[in-house]
């Protein structure tokens, strides 16, 4: 927003007509003897009247409009920012992201189940105001791809990564559930939430899903779950990290849905079931319902002063007025 503070030298702009009259219009103005030369072999340039009144009255809005910003400069012109400042912490959440071959599944058309995945994940953290988010994917293998943060855009940077068996082709829910609550473990903040995204069973890990759930519980960490795509045979197709072959063909998709029910069950949360986008979608509308904490916020005012810009607009406009009338026009006096 733009404010002055001095704008009582703004009162300077009821002076303005008259110094156009004065220089312009008033009899005496003597703009009879401006005139435009040129030498071109024999004689004058013959410039005619419609063109010379143009150039001049473009002159004249270049000059006036410096002499506006250079006013303006006066009254002390300032961007006002309104800035949010957080009194509180808001909930650290760490999304379990499934990277599995079974993830390439396509019954999210025409999205593959990861593809929806990542962009709900991002409906649901565009929606974050002063919550940290974490990325932890897993596959035979689990790792923090990102600490919680509020940095989103370093976030959902990192989230548009992720690949189809980046991590393996096994699924060990329990392993990416560790890694998060370890790294939720320290954590000071009122709320710490871990969202596990899965479509198969546990099959690899040397850490079973119960006793990460059970540890979760334990630290106050509430764990939902989600099961996500349809069940029966569904294309899938993913390229090969390794061969950088492309694989297809039809799986016979499910996924533990008892397991991830007594998941959510011992870590406070709730299981949710996702075979379509729309039921996707609801599920992470249902997940920022529960996950509120009241807000406690200041408005803080800050001022970046804009009188030198001004200044230098005003200066660089009756500069090249100048120089438009002495070369463009050629004005003798």
């Amino acid at each position: 927003m733009l404010t002055f503070e001095s704008p009582a030298y703004l009162f300077l702009f009821i002076l303005i007509p008259v110094f156009v009259y004065i220089r312009h219009f008033a009899p005496s103005s003597g703009r009879s003897l401006r005139v435009s030369t040129a030498i071109w072999r024999k004689g004058m340039v013959q410039i005619r009247q419609r063109g010379l009144k143009f150039l001049l009255f473009l002159s004249a809005l270049l000059f006036w409009t410096g002499i506006v910003f250079m006013g303006l400069a006066l009254g002390g012109p300032a961007l006002s920012i309104h800035e949010k400042i957080y009194l509180n912490r808001g909930a650290d959440i760490i999304i379990v992201l499934d990277q599995s071959p079974s993830m390439s599944a396509r019954d999210f058309p025409p999205e593959t189940r990861l593809d929806s995945a990542i962009n709900m994940i991002k409906l649901f953290v565009s929606a974050r105001k002063n919550d940290a988010v974490g990325l932890v994917g897993f596959g035979d293998e689990a790792v923090l791809k990102v600490p919680p943060t509020t940095d989103y855009v370093s976030f959902l940077s990192r989230l548009d990564e992720s690949r189809i068996m980046e991590l393996g082709e096994g699924t060990a829910i329990g392993m990416g559930l560790a890694v998060a609550v370890l790294h939720l473990s320290e954590s000071r903040a009122e709320q710490r939430v871990i969202v596990l995204i899965t479509d198969g069973d546990n099959n690899a890990g040397e850490i079973q899903p119960a006793a990460a759930a059970s540890m979760a519980a334990r630290m106050g960490i509430r764990l939902y779950t989600i099961g996500i795509g349809g069940e029966g045979d569904v294309p899938f197709e993913y390229i090969d990290p390794v061969s950088g072959l492309l694989m297809s063909g039809n799986l016979n998709s499910r996924f533990d849905e008892s397991l991830l029910q007594n998941l959510a069950e011992t870590g406070g949360g709730s299981f949710f079931k996702a075979s379509t986008p729309g039921t996707l979608e609801s599920v992470f509308r249902s997940i920022d319902s529960l996950e509120t904490i009241e807000e406690r916020v200041r408005i803080q005012v800050r001022t970046v002063p804009l009188y030198r810009w001004f200044i230098m607009i005003g200066l660089a406009l009756i500069l090249i007025d100048l120089l438009f009338r002495k070369v463009i026009i050629r004005e003798v006096l």
